[in-house]
């Protein structure tokens, strides 16, 4: 009781008044008949910043879906698209439309604002106007507002809303008027943003992403593998920066590290030339974009900076190995297995020749030992990491709206998997020494440790964010070992399998999942698991949807990296007031295309769980402002309790 008295005391000093706790109480109780808010899913972007942007601006569908609703028949099929693409992209839009209408565009204009107007109304009707004023942009809030309210058979009116476009026209306001209306429409369209995890890697942009999501009104992150690797080499940690940069240097994605975060590959190339200068390194070919255009020169200069840090990377992980034998990656030690004279490797007992035998920088005395000139570059590296800003913003960002997993809504959500054995248990992790973990407790134990490797910035304590890289037992990797050396330098491909944990197959059996949805606290039969990581190969035949709607797995191939596998280019996930809905897409070409050509990527739908309209009041927000309303009404009879307040306040 004590207890409650000293919250009851904190919630005094924010309604200081009986009628401040009542105002509150009718509010919380309306917004509970409200429709629920709609959810969008996204998952595995790995920095494909156009094809994402477009997803979001068009709410995978959503807002073509409202103009429909909105206009049906009055307008026709070409104004409704055209509508939609200056939703998604009003600037530059508005520059094609002012050269096509010319002595037209005022009267464009005023066609125009109604259009926007009505379709504002049609997004913000679930939403109560105090949440629509704070969507609303600080220099048009109160014009919006009016416009927003206005009744057309409202005579007296009338003069006073036609003179607000009249003086919007005069001022030479449309463009920044139109700019923000389709700004709101796109904020209040979509309530909240999920993204399951794997922003980086593969694609050009995954600074440009988390700068949308730094910026986006409400969202949150389910960390994926690439996520940790990134969140771990901004903390100077020498295994993921060369990683990270590795698997930059194989994709052709120099832009994000150089222009997006400032790290300055220079150190490194002047290591490639002196060290590998008459080396082809055949086997560390980059995979160009096809819109690079590189000299045969630049191509060798990279497939040698390539194959450095890639030794540099299996010395780091080799000693990290042995440094952490609780982790069970052995399987990283494969330097000192090398017979230099032969030009062989052995694994698990069996000799393999190897495709590439020039190794300058290692010593087969000490094949773990850095170079003095590879201890330098890794100096300079930890340097650019740790000190880059905008890196530094963007983990922190990662850190605060992002963790292993989420429930939300009655969803649990989460990038890779429960760590489970083949009997469809969950398996154990000794995280401590004595101390096993497995299910849900082991996911909140990693999710711990993520974060106090980042905040402490601790050695020992951040070789748990490279474990959840690549471990065992990590739920984000959710593989039994990574094959990196043996892809790169063995063409035996038995030596590459990475067997997936057996928790991706456990997922087709409902019983299974009910398991897993049991372990999370949740109702088997309301909820769902919402997962990414693993590519649904759909032109296999494979279902996104798994264990009879149980689980459902929305990574289709947004990286062009995996549409060759998948057969599409991503899956989104709606969840509106009206239940679920998974959309397939097709590749995005371009900006430019979807602009001048009005091109979409939302090529097919499926509705998954159709219910009665959801309020507020049956979602998870909606326990939790059940349980506010509780404690405003604990707080309304201590007011009645005038000792308690005499004892607050001092009177």
């Amino acid at each position: 009781m004590s207890e409650k008295m000293k919250y009851l005391q904190l919630l005094f000093k924010q309604f200081p008044t009986i009628q401040d706790v009542c105002t509150e109480i009718i509010n919380l109780k309306a917004i509970l008949n409200l429709p629920k808010g709609t959810e969008l899913f996204l998952t595995d972007i790995h920095g494909e910043d156009e094809a994402f942007t477009h997803v979001l601006r068009s709410a995978s569908g959503v807002i073509k879906a409202k103009i429909e609703d909105t206009f049906g028949n009055h307008i026709s099929t070409k104004d409704k698209k055209s509508l939609a693409t200056l939703i998604f992209y009003p600037e530059q839009k508005l520059e094609i439309i002012k050269k096509e209408e010319g002595e037209n565009l005022d009267e464009w204009y005023r066609m125009t604002f109604y259009r926007l107007v009505t379709v504002c109304k049609q997004v913000s009707h679930k939403y109560t106007r105090s949440k629509v004023r704070k969507a609303l942009p600080k220099e048009f809030s109160y014009i919006i507002d009016e416009l927003l309210h206005v009744n057309y058979n409202d005579t007296n009116k009338e003069e006073y809303y036609q003179q607000i476009i009249e003086s919007i026209i005069e001022l030479k306001q449309t463009d920044k008027f139109i700019t923000a209306l389709c700004e709101v429409i796109r904020k209040l369209t979509v309530d909240r943003l999920h993204l399951i995890g794997d922003i980086y890697d593969r694609g050009p942009g995954a600074d440009i992403i988390m700068e949308e999501l730094v910026n986006y009104h409400s969202c949150d992150v389910q960390w994926g593998n690439h996520d940790i690797l990134w969140m771990a080499a901004s903390t100077g940690q020498w295994n993921a920066m060369a990683t990270a940069l590795r698997v930059s240097m194989k994709y052709d994605n120099m832009k994000t590290l150089e222009s997006g975060y400032g790290i300055n590959l220079l150190p490194l190339a002047r290591l490639a030339m002196d060290s590998y200068g008459s080396d082809p390194c055949n086997a560390f070919k980059i995979k160009a974009d096809s819109k690079s255009i590189y000299t045969r020169e630049d191509e060798l200069l990279l497939s040698r900076m390539h194959k450095a840090i890639s030794v540099i990377e299996f010395k780091l992980d080799a000693v990290a190995a042995k440094r952490r034998p609780e982790f069970g990656l052995e399987g990283r030690i494969l330097l000192d297995k090398i017979n230099f004279e032969t030009g062989t490797i052995t694994i698990k007992g069996k000799e393999y020749p190897l495709k590439d035998k020039e190794f300058p920088t290692v010593d087969p005395k000490d094949p773990f030992k850095l170079t003095k000139a590879e201890e330098q570059v890794m100096e300079k590296l930890e340097e650019n990491f740790t000190k880059s800003y905008k890196l530094k913003r963007h983990m922190d960002f990662l850190f605060d709206k992002g963790s292993l997993y989420l429930i939300y809504n009655d969803n649990v959500l989460y990038h890779g998997c429960v760590p489970a054995n083949a009997d469809g248990s969950f398996k154990e992790f000794e995280v401590e020494k004595g101390i096993k973990l497995k299910g849900r407790a082991l996911l909140d134990k990693f999710d711990e440790l993520a974060r106090k490797a980042y905040y402490q910035n601790d050695g020992v304590i951040n070789d748990w964010l490279w474990y959840l890289w690549c471990g065992s037992c990590s739920p984000l990797f959710g593989k039994d070992q990574m094959s990196t050396f043996e892809r790169y330098f063995v063409s035996d491909k038995s030596t590459h399998k990475e067997h997936q944990d057996p928790y991706f197959k456990l997922r087709d059996d409902e019983a299974f999942c009910s398991k897993v949805l049991e372990e999370f606290g949740l109702n088997i039969e309301t909820s769902h698991i919402i997962n990414g990581h693993i590519p649904v190969k759909v032109k296999e035949g494979e279902s996104p949807i798994k264990a009879n709607g149980r689980l459902l797995v929305i990574d289709g191939g947004f990286s062009k990296a995996y549409q060759g596998v998948t057969g599409i280019a991503g899956y989104t996930l709606i969840f509106n007031s009206y239940g679920l809905r998974l959309s397939a897409h097709g590749a995005f070409e371009s900006v430019e295309k979807a602009i001048t050509e009005e091109q979409d990527i939302l090529f097919s739908t499926f509705v998954l769980d159709r219910v009665m309209r959801k309020r507020v009041a049956d979602t998870g927000v909606g326990v939790d402002i059940q349980e506010q309303i509780e404690e405003l009404e604990l707080l309304l009879e201590a007011y009645k309790d005038g000792q308690l307040i005499k004892k607050w306040t001092g009177k």
